[in-house]
């Protein structure tokens, strides 16, 4: 049996042999084929292993590159910035509320702090908020510096867990920074933003924050990368009075249902708001104590001229117009829900009468609810023709 295997072994592989040196050309062709088989079944571990060559093979010329081109941090050029601080002074200005149904959220005052909101569905995009908050007995640098001061937010902001600050650049103000969020009953969300500080001749404090990317802050999968975020706010002194005005325009794209997150909103915003209020009564005593870091406030910039003339020219003319448009708004909802409801009162009892003819209840029981259901009908009628005589 061994024999006869191993010289079954001996005639295979010489009628192998025999059969390539016959088909020299087609046995190379084969090869071939073959050899481009299974760089093509391989080629994604060949590409994801240059990728890998790449990464390690460059890290001083990438960390060069980043601190070498300090005006294009982040990915965003100078022109960028400018045409972003534009943006943000119109939404601000509210310079094309015309075009947008605003309606009002939440509008909640005390003695030391007052806050109003509306919001908006725009054609492209998440749900855009326009909030004024007064804070009274503040002075515009101390709004600002509060604001701007991430980590004594995580003392008091509950949501914060964690934040780290990335990049800052000296030249043009520009930082770069990652937050953690937690809300209840959801996956915390991560964000990887980018904001610059601009300051007016007037006193004025304007900042604009949007989403970004960073070599030191990669994906992690267990957090929800929030990829669309827009957020900017002024910061002025209320003219004859001890008070300063923080306007915010505000839109985040976090994963969540529309109506969801307008409903939290609504219910949590006031809250959260007081409590901002009382971490900042106690955050001029903790700026005295420990001072203030170095952050994009350090190397705020000055707003172009150009800009602070629109936004002087906008901002004394259309002030007024937004909450006229809220309101008309409103009631023209509340008159369209009231006729829907009266016809879904007259619907139910049609219904009610039709169900007890058609069970066959033709005696006093049906006598009366054909009863009821003309009385109701008669007095919803008188009702009605009264109105539209008045």
């Amino acid at each position: 049996m061994a024999v006869g295997t191993g010289s079954g072994i001996v005639f295979s592989r010489q009628s192998a042999e025999d059969l390539w040196r016959s088909n020299a050309g087609g046995g190379w062709a084969t090869a071939v084929a073959l050899l481009l088989v299974l760089l093509w079944h391989c080629r994604r571990r060949l590409r994801l292993f240059s990728c890998f060559l790449f990464r390690s093979t460059s890290p001083s010329t990438s960390s060069s590159s980043s601190s070498s081109a300090s005006p294009q941090i982040g990915g965003f050029s100078e022109n960028a910035w400018e045409d972003d601080l534009r943006f943000l002074i119109r939404n601000l200005n509210e310079s094309h509320c015309g075009e947008e149904r605003w309606e009002d959220v939440v509008q909640k005052r005390n003695s030391l702090v007052s806050y109003s909101a509306k919001c908006c569905k725009p054609k492209d995009g998440p749900l855009k908020y326009l909030s004024v908050t007064v804070f009274e007995d503040c002075s515009p640098e101390l709004a600002r510096d509060f604001y701007m001061d991430n980590f004594y937010r995580q003392q008091w902001d509950r949501t914060v867990i964690e934040h780290v600050q990335l990049q800052l650049d000296t030249n043009n103000g520009t930082e770069i920074g990652r937050t953690i969020k937690k809300f209840p009953l959801l996956t915390a969300r991560e964000y990887v933003l980018a904001w610059r500080l601009w300051e007016d001749s007037d006193g004025a404090f304007y900042c604009f924050t949007k989403e970004c990317q960073h070599p030191s802050a990669p994906p992690q999968r267990k957090y929800v990368r929030v990829k669309y975020f827009r957020s900017g706010w002024r910061i002025r002194k209320i003219p004859g009075r001890n008070a300063s005005e923080i306007r915010i325009c505000y839109q985040e794209d976090a994963g969540l249902n529309v109506e969801m997150a307008k409903l939290v909103f609504a219910k949590g915003i006031w809250s959260y708001v007081c409590k901002m209020d009382s971490a900042l009564r106690k955050y001029s005593l903790r700026r005295l104590q420990h001072g203030s870091s170095v952050s994009a406030v350090t190397f705020i910039q000055k707003v172009p001229r150009e800009l602070q003339m629109s936004s002087r020219a906008n901002s004394s003319s259309v002030a007024a117009a937004p909450s006229v448009r809220v309101e008309t708004i409103t009631e023209k909802k509340k008159l369209l829900r009231m006729p829907s409801k009266k016809a879904l009162a007259n619907g139910c009892l049609l219904l009610g009468g039709i169900i007890c003819l058609t069970r066959g209840h033709s005696k006093l029981g049906a006598k009366v609810a054909i009863g009821y259901v003309l009385t109701k009908l008669s007095k919803r009628g008188a009702s009605s023709s009264q109105r539209l005589q008045n």
